[in-house]
This record gives structure tokens, sequence and C-alpha cells, in this order.
């Protein structure tokens, strides 16, 4: 069960009817134009967005509002090694948005000094191979963040949903099937091993943008 504490966290994708959210090579761009205002206006609705390494280093994204009316959010980069490059536009742009990278203590200090250097900043949250999510999210509360979106990838997707830090879906449906073994699906990881160990929805409408269909459901505890 999600404590009151944490971040209320909008999960948001677009992905084929196949589930997939990217094809094997990594194209991702399967929003209608009138989802793509759809999903600036959420971004600014919310205090911050976060993304995991993988999408960073795939479509280096800007994570701002400009087909919106609002202020840029922060943007939370999942990233446990400080792999960031200096060059990302999250970083180049820093000083402008505040950008925010969290870490776990094996991450090479040289890598996190100079990320710090370039204006971002660095959160240390846990010891092991992987960043403590739940450790995360306190933070960010703490920091006045009441409100994430959620544009991960498939690993940090199934992440958030399987340590129960989700409290929304929303995606939207391209009327494409992209097929591919090897293509990102809505959430990756190890998956459940049992119908009955899914994570569970509730339907809270859906509706046409374009020619995508958006459905929006509430995780349930």
């Amino acid at each position: 069960m999600k404590h009151d504490t944490l971040p209320y966290v909008v999960l948001n994708a677009a992905m084929s009817l196949d589930g997939k959210i990217a094809t094997a090579v990594g194209e991702s761009r399967l929003s209608s134009p009138e989802d793509f205002k759809r999903v600036h206006r959420l971004r600014a609705s919310v205090d911050a967005i976060m993304v995991g390494l993988g999408t960073l280093l795939a479509d280096d994204p800007k994570l701002t509002v400009r087909l919106g009316i609002g202020k840029n959010p922060r943007r939370i980069i999942v990233d446990s090694r400080a792999r960031t490059p200096h060059d990302a536009y999250v970083v180049r742009s820093a000083s402008q948005t505040p950008t925010v990278i969290a870490v776990t203590s094996k991450a090479p200090r040289r890598k996190v000094k100079e990320l710090e250097e370039a204006g971002t900043t660095v959160l240390t949250c846990g010891r092991g191979p992987k960043v403590s999510l739940r450790f995360l999210l306190t933070r960010l509360r703490k920091m006045g963040v009441k409100r994430i979106l959620l544009e991960g990838g498939g690993t940090l997707n199934w992440s958030m949903l399987s340590h129960g830090l989700v409290d929304e879906i929303s995606v939207a449906i391209s009327p494409r099937v992209l097929g591919g073994a090897n293509a990102i699906t809505l959430a990756e990881g190890q998956g459940v091993r049992r119908i009955k160990e899914a994570v569970k929805l509730r339907l809270m409408n859906a509706r046409e943008y374009g020619e995508d269909l958006v459905v929006r459901y509430r995780v349930l505890g």
C-alpha cells in the first residue's frame, strides 16, 4: 500500500495495440498530434516528470511544456550509476529547468561531481545496484514534489508498478500493431508468475484523441 506522504504518480505512455511503446530499434513516436497536446497539458499539471536512463539515452528528451500553458516541471532521471551524458538536453538546460538525477552510492564520485558542477541536483538513493524508488519518492515529497508524471521506459514502469508506487495509469492506444519480440512493452522487468499476482486496475474513463484511444485507470491497492 502506498503511503500518503509519497507523491501522487501518474504513469503515462503511448503504445501500439499489441502493447509496444517502442520498436526493436527504439522508435517511439506513437502519439497522434491531439494526444501529444494532451500529454503537454498533463506535464503542465505536475511538479515533476520522471524517466529512466534508457529513455534518456534513446531519445534525449526535453521533458518540457511546449504545447500547454504552464511552467516546466522538474525533471527526474533515475540513473543508478550516474551515466547521464553531460551533453544531454536535461543537463545542458538544468540552469533553466531544475533537473534531479537519482543515483546509488555505487555511482562513481567523479561522475556525480561532474553532473553537480553542470547544474543538476544529484540524490543518492540506496546502496544497492539500483535506485531505491520508494526512498527517492520520499525525498522528492520532502522537496515539495506532490505530483509526478512517470514517462519511463518499460523497465522503470514495471519497477514503479511492482513496488506499489503508481497511483494512476494513462495510456494512449495507437491503432497500430508493431510486433517484434525485442520491441519494448509498456511494462518489462521480471513480471509476475501468476495472473493473481498482477497489478490490478479500475477503469476511470476512456476518450478519443485524434486516432488514439486514451484509457485512464486507477491502480488498486
